[in-house]
Order: C-alpha cells, then sequence, then structure tokens
C-alpha cells in the first residue's frame, strides 16, 4: 500500500515533478488522445455541451502536469498530504472544490484504489467534509473504472484554457495598476459574486498565501461601486488569471474584456508568456470572452464523489 506524508504545498514545479517522480511513475511525453468533454468513463464517446461539443482533442501530458504545479501554487490549500502521487488538498473555512479535493498526478499510480480512498474518505470526514476527487488526464484510466463501478458521481466539468501572451496585440487599451489592499479586493469579489460575508476571512487567508507575486485588479463606478474583479499570479513564465468576476449590472457592456485586457498586459509587462485560467464548461459567457481574446483549450477537468 501506498505510503501517506504530510506536507505543504510544493513552492516549485520543479518540487512538484520531483514528488511524483519519487513514486517511479511511468514516462510520459508527446499528445495523448483524450476524450475531453466526459471523462467519467474511460474510452467511451463523450457527450457535447454547447461549449466545447465533445470532441476529441489531444492533451500534452507535460503541459498539464505543469499547469497543475502552478495552479496548486496559485491557489494554495491549507493543508496537504501525499498518498504516493495523489495529492491531498483541505481547507477548512472555505468550500473551493480545487482546496478540497484528491488529485491524482501520475496515471500509472493505481495501486490499493479502494484502500487508499477510504484512507482519503476518512480524512476528508475528520475536516467534516465528503470525498471529492478531481478528475483530470493525469488520473489513472483505472482508478476511473473503479469510481465508474461504484457509480459515483461526477459534478462541475471545467476546461482549462491557454493563450500565448507574445501574440496578443496589446497596442490598443488603458494601463490599469493593481492595487495593494487585499481586504479592499476580497470585499468587492464577495459583494460582486454575492457570497456571504463570512467567507472574508478565509479568501483573505488564500490571497495573503499565495506565494508567487500577485495583481489584483479591481474595476469601480462612481455610483454602483465595484464592478469587477480579478486575480492573476504571476509564477516564472505563466500568469495564472483567478477570482475573474462581473458585476451583472455591467455585464456586456465590455467591462469584461477591459479586465481582462488589463489582467493580461500586466502579466506581460511582468515577464509571463503564457496565461492560462480554469472555467466551468457551462459558464458559456466566459468561455465566450476567453475565445475572444484568444485562449484555446489545454485540457479539462470535473470532479467526483461518492455515491451515497
Amino acid at each position: 500500500m501506498s505510503k501517506s506524508t504530510a506536507t505543504t504545498e510544493a513552492d516549485t514545479v520543479e518540487e512538484l515533478r520531483e514528488r511524483v517522480a519519487a513514486g517511479k511513475p511511468r514516462a510520459l511525453s508527446g499528445p495523448a488522445a483524450f476524450k475531453a468533454m466526459d471523462m467519467t468513463s474511460n474510452g467511451r464517446e463523450p457527450p457535447g455541451d454547447g461549449a466545447g461539443n465533445g470532441e476529441t482533442v489531444a492533451v500534452d501530458l507535460p503541459s498539464v502536469r505543469r499547469l497543475e504545479a502552478v495552479g496548486f501554487r496559485a491557489w494554495p490549500a491549507s493543508s496537504v498530504q501525499y498518498d504516493g502521487s495523489w495529492l491531498i488538498r483541505l481547507t477548512a473555512g472555505h468550500p473551493s472544490k480545487r482546496l478540497n479535493s484528491v488529485n491524482p498526478l501520475d496515471p500509472s499510480d493505481y495501486r490499493d484504489i479502494a484502500i487508499r480512498l477510504e484512507k482519503a474518505r476518512r480524512l476528508f470526514a475528520e475536516s467534516g467534509r465528503s470525498l471529492t476527487v478531481r478528475q483530470t488526464p493525469l488520473t489513472p484510466p483505472k482508478m476511473i473504472d473503479h469510481m465508474d463501478g461504484e457509480g459515483w458521481t461526477s459534478f462541475a466539468h471545467s476546461l482549462v484554457l491557454a493563450l500565448d501572451l507574445a501574440e496578443r496585440d496589446f497596442s490598443e487599451g488603458i494601463d490599469h495598476l493593481p492595487i495593494k489592499d487585499v481586504g479592499r479586493f476580497v470585499d468587492a469579489r464577495i459583494l460582486i459574486g454575492r457570497d456571504p460575508p463570512e467567507a472574508k476571512q478565509a479568501l483573505t487567508g488564500i490571497i495573503n498565501a499565495i506565494k508567487p507575486e500577485c495583481g489584483l485588479f479591481l474595476f469601480e463606478d462612481r455610483k454602483i461601486g465595484p464592478t469587477a474583479v480579478s486575480l492573476v499570479v504571476h509564477d516564472n513564465d505563466l500568469a495564472g488569471i483567478m477570482q475573474f468576476a462581473v458585476a451583472e449590472a455591467v455585464r456586456r457592456r465590455g467591462v469584461g474584456s477591459a479586465l481582462l485586457d488589463a489582467s493580461l498586459r500586466w502579466a506581460r509587462l511582468k515577464g509571463a508568456k503564457k496565461a492560462w485560467l480554469q472555467v466551468e464548461a457551462d459558464n458559456g459567457a466566459a468561455i465566450e470572452l476567453y475565445r475572444k481574446a484568444g485562449f484555446t483549450e489545454v485540457y479539462r477537468y470535473l470532479y467526483r464523489t461518492p455515491k451515497v
């Protein structure tokens, strides 16, 4: 049975790679055919949903690994454990699925699946949470088959998109400077997202725990207050667009496009060569905005929970 170890979030992409390598994973290289729309059943034809149309895409697994690693750094969990190459993330006080899920990182690490999932279930239960697995192209096919066979449900299908900043034209538009006040940013994000006020402490803690350089962008209107926010995490040559939200009262008025442009401009100025983001597959308006900006799909993921 794989040994479970407690640790902190990987400080660098290289460190995460070394931890995965410690389990002696199978060498992975080159693009792999991957049914991106529905990963609940390996090898079955995926249904379309209007966002991705269920087409087959080529997924480059090394790219997936790198984006997964920077994604963990960009949105750090308060508690992290490794069971083999399964990354178990838990964060008290915040409902984010990314912060409270099991993340398999090597398709060849499928020993003792049932036993390890039961161990994870108990760990989640101790934190008052239901076991959740985040299924990506790195999830072992045998683990997917196991979850299928046990009737696990799937939800929150999401896309990971990326944009080559060198190919984007920044000749037009206005430069916006990020703000420094985390509390002000969090208040605006909660207001725009209509989140409960008690979410402030947890969200503030997460943002303060981010180690790479961050840009907090806030658009405001004199009459209605905060209209849009985004959090940009600059990590070496990559920049993640997080917490992107536009107030309902100003949607379809170009505010989202202006905010995205400002976020990407700052990332480019800081030296990032590529931007990435995550968006739920049923958020058609956001996907349309990102695709118009030049973002393309890299891979997809979803979440799974055991049958009740």
